[in-house]
């Protein structure tokens, strides 16, 4: 289970990081270097869930 929502989190903040770089309009850096932060995000926040509910 925590492999999942590890997958599913870094996977939906990744597409939301490169869907607000392709909205501002930066182009394709833009967009790979927020889906990058997003995915770090994704990370971070699933290691939270992972931590303090499924343990």
């Amino acid at each position: 289970m925590k492999k999942i929502i590890l997958l599913l989190s870094i996977t939906l903040f990744s597409w939301l990081g490169w869907v607000m770089g392709a909205r501002l309009g930066g182009g394709l850096m833009t967009s790979y270097l927020l889906s990058f932060v997003g995915s770090f995000f994704g990370v971070y926040l699933a290691v939270k869930i992972n931590r303090d509910y499924l343990e």
